[in-house]
Formats: C-alpha cells, sequence, structure tokens
C-alpha cells in the first residue's frame, strides 16, 4: 500500500511505500527534509479519475501499455499559477543598445568622419611617402579631433602579375 501526502513546505503531493513510513527524506522539489507519515494518519481516498482521464490513460486492462510517468504523483499534480500584480511599471529587461555611430554624431556640432589612408596610394615612383601623408592630415585635423587611428591589413589583386598583394593602411576617425 502506498502513502499519499503534501511536502509542508512546498505542497508538493509525494507517494511512498507504507513501509518507508517514519523515514526521513529530502522533498525532491524543495529538497527540505521530511518525515514519511504512517498510512493511517494521512492517507486519502483515491479520487475516481474522470472519463476523460480513463480514456487519456491505458491501463494493463483496457491492453494499452501503462506509463509510469503518467500514474505517478506528479502527473496528478494541480498547478496554481498566479500572475505578480505590481503598483509600479516592472524595470525593463532589455535595455535599449548604444546609438549609431551615424545618429551619435548627428547629435554633437561636430560630425564625425573616416578617413581611410593606404600604402599603396602613396607610393609615388618607389618611394614610399605613407608616413610623411599620414602625418599632413593628422597636423591637419589636428590632437583634439582625432577619435581613434586604427591600422588596418588588406589584400588586393595586382593586375600586372595577376597575384594577390597583401598591404597595410590606417583608418583614422575624426570630428571635422
Amino acid at each position: 500500500m502506498d502513502v499519499i501526502f503534501t511536502c509542508p513546505f512546498c505542497g508538493q503531493e509525494l507517494e511512498a511505500d507504507a513501509s518507508a513510513a517514519g523515514t526521513e527524506i529530502n522533498c525532491p522539489t524543495c529538497g527540505k527534509p521530511i518525515v514519511i507519515p504512517a498510512p493511517e494518519s494521512t492517507t486519502r481516498p483515491p479520487t475516481q479519475p474522470t472519463q476523460t482521464e480513463q480514456r487519456k490513460t491505458p491501463t494493463p486492462a483496457t491492453g494499452g501499455v501503462v506509463n509510469p510517468i503518467a500514474v505517478s504523483a506528479a502527473a496528478r499534480e494541480e498547478k496554481h499559477f498566479q500572475v505578480p500584480i505590481r503598483e509600479k511599471p516592472s524595470e525593463s529587461l532589455i535595455n535599449k543598445p548604444p546609438k549609431p555611430l551615424e545618429f551619435a554624431a548627428k547629435e554633437t556640432d561636430k560630425k564625425l568622419r573616416v578617413k581611410t589612408i593606404r600604402r599603396i596610394d602613396c607610393v609615388e615612383v618607389g618611394h614610399d611617402r605613407f608616413d610623411e601623408r599620414v602625418t599632413e592630415f593628422l597636423q591637419r585635423v589636428g590632437e583634439n579631433n582625432i577619435v581613434s587611428i586604427t591600422p588596418i591589413t588588406y589584400t588586393y589583386l595586382d593586375i600586372a602579375t595577376q597575384k594577390l598583394i597583401t598591404d597595410f593602411g590606417v583608418m583614422i576617425v575624426y570630428r571635422g
């Protein structure tokens, strides 16, 4: 004979063998220690299933396979959900993303701009003038207006040799 009882802490309906009466176990739902009561004191009479439940739960007598989970105490547990009521608006769980640079730049008096200087564009008649061009541009913009300077690496197809060539440059974000 089984003993059906509820956890005094969380209200979970549990079922145990009558021979385990008086044994202390941990509730599988809340984890708190509880003592299995004696069969005479807290057993409740079994309820008759409705016609709908009888159709859903096959039994060996009807030729169906008995699903142990379907007939367990957890399957018969009634769930009562409550929606929390708040007096003030609840806090937002999803924050707005930061504004893109385009919009952030429109809100200031100076717009953000981007200048990319590739090394291949600074080679003149075999002389590499990359450093001179970058220095000239930075002096023109001014140190106070520079937001960031980022080195870049890129690959392009050389038309003369038909080979991929890897080169470098800089990307400068500035106010102007």
